[in-house]
């Protein structure tokens, strides 16, 4: 992509005329500096290479790369990832799984594993529907859904059943084995299913700092899923698809040998939280492609200076946003629609000067935005929806 593409313009930017200057200016030098701002800019360069080098790491460990699409919601990131090898998606939600699947243009259908569990009969319809459209498998921690997931399912459609088991994160999945034995008997014994084997999260390690540290993290929860393996296996279970991981520890769940298949999601973009958590450790190889544009309102006030984006235009789980050009500033949340961002005796923007600043958590920040900006330097080349955004039921 070495200019503009009508294969990367979200077609809804050209109905609003508060996007016709970048349009016009589209691959041209300075064209980000027209974007209103708050907004999603991706260095398309930088994406590039982030995709590529995870599933270098997965194929050359000779594991599957499944990437979770949680983290950019995007059918065209989607599809450099299934471009680039990936065996497939994870989706967090089942109507962010119906957007995807819905905007990917596949010449096969889209392997989809759906890695949070459904309950109700609502959902499981939904999840029987989802089935026909993609080659689909599903996680689930508990009995009575494969029951639900039963009844929903119609003639001649089959599901792949994940066993879901915790590993120490504790908000879903089996408790131990015997759970884990309870699930697997129940789906052989359902002709429209098939047993494909575990998922094993670990969320909480995710951000521990220091590599020994995550290290001791990974252990523990490959311990745990290693145990489920073993009693599945000893019940005459096969367990031909072990999954997890993220990017967060990626290599060391390589190292532990207890998946293989990886769900990493946010090393496309990565954001401020892993990189306090990572610092130089190997898993912070991938480059920070995601930035929030925003532009100086306000310089009335001595020390520091007010910016157009605040509460609504980030998450806030993981603390405020970094300022990475200007070593020695900080930026704080200054209302819903205001962030303030520290001078320096080296940084003095002036009113209308636009600023880049580092998500603080990549995930829940781009599904706040309808877009995102695809950048070359300080060139947009492209911009794309965010396909599945608010898509959380």
């Amino acid at each position: 992509m070495r200019g503009p593409d009508e294969d990367v313009l979200d077609p809804t930017v050209r109905e609003d005329p508060a996007f016709s200057p970048v349009l016009r200016s589209l691959g041209e030098p300075g064209s980000v500096g027209l974007v209103p701002t708050p907004a999603l800019l991706c260095d398309v360069d930088l994406l590039m290479a982030n995709v590529s080098a995870m599933q270098r790491a997965a194929d050359s460990a000779g594991v599957r790369l499944r990437p979770h699409a949680k983290s950019h919601k995007s059918a065209w990131v989607a599809g450099l990832q299934l471009d680039h090898g990936a065996a497939g998606l994870c989706c967090a939600k089942l109507a962010e799984a119906e957007a995807l699947v819905t905007s990917l243009d596949r010449a096969a259908p889209v392997p989809v594993l759906l890695t949070s569990p459904p309950a109700g009969a609502g959902p499981m319809a939904r999840v029987a529907a989802l089935a026909e459209r993609c080659d689909l498998a599903l996680a689930l921690d508990h009995v009575d859904a494969v029951a639900e997931l039963v009844a929903a399912l119609g003639t001649g459609v089959t599901v792949t059943l994940l066993c879901d088991v915790d590993v120490g994160l504790g908000r879903t999945g089996v408790v131990g084995p015997h759970a884990a034995l309870a699930v697997a008997t129940t789906v052989d014994r359902a002709p429209s299913l098939v047993f494909g084997g575990v998922q094993g999260y670990a969320g909480h390690a995710q951000h521990v700092a220091g590599r020994d540290a995550r290290r001791l993290a990974v252990t523990a929860a490959a311990d745990r899923l290693s145990e489920v393996v073993a009693a599945l296996e000893g019940a005459g279970h096969p367990v031909p698809v072990r999954t997890g991981g993220g990017t967060g520890t990626a290599l060391l769940d390589i190292e532990a040998g207890s998946l293989d298949e990886l769900q990493a999601g946010s090393y496309v973009f990565m954001d401020r939280e892993y990189a306090d958590a990572l610092g130089s450790d190997p898993e912070a190889c991938f480059g920070q492609s995601l930035t929030l544009a925003t532009t100086v309102v306000s310089t009335n006030q001595r020390g520091f200076v007010t910016v157009d984006a605040g509460l609504k235009s980030m998450a806030t789980d993981a603390g405020p946003a970094g300022v990475p050009d200007h070593p020695g500033a900080a930026y704080a949340f200054f209302g819903d629609e205001q962030g303030m961002v520290t001078t320096t005796d080296s940084f003095r923007p002036t009113r209308g000067d636009r600023l880049r600043l580092v998500p603080p958590h990549c995930d829940p920040t781009v599904d706040r935005y309808d877009r995102m900006w695809l950048t070359r330097g300080d060139a947009v080349v492209g911009v794309v929806p965010v396909t599945a955004r608010g898509r959380s039921y």
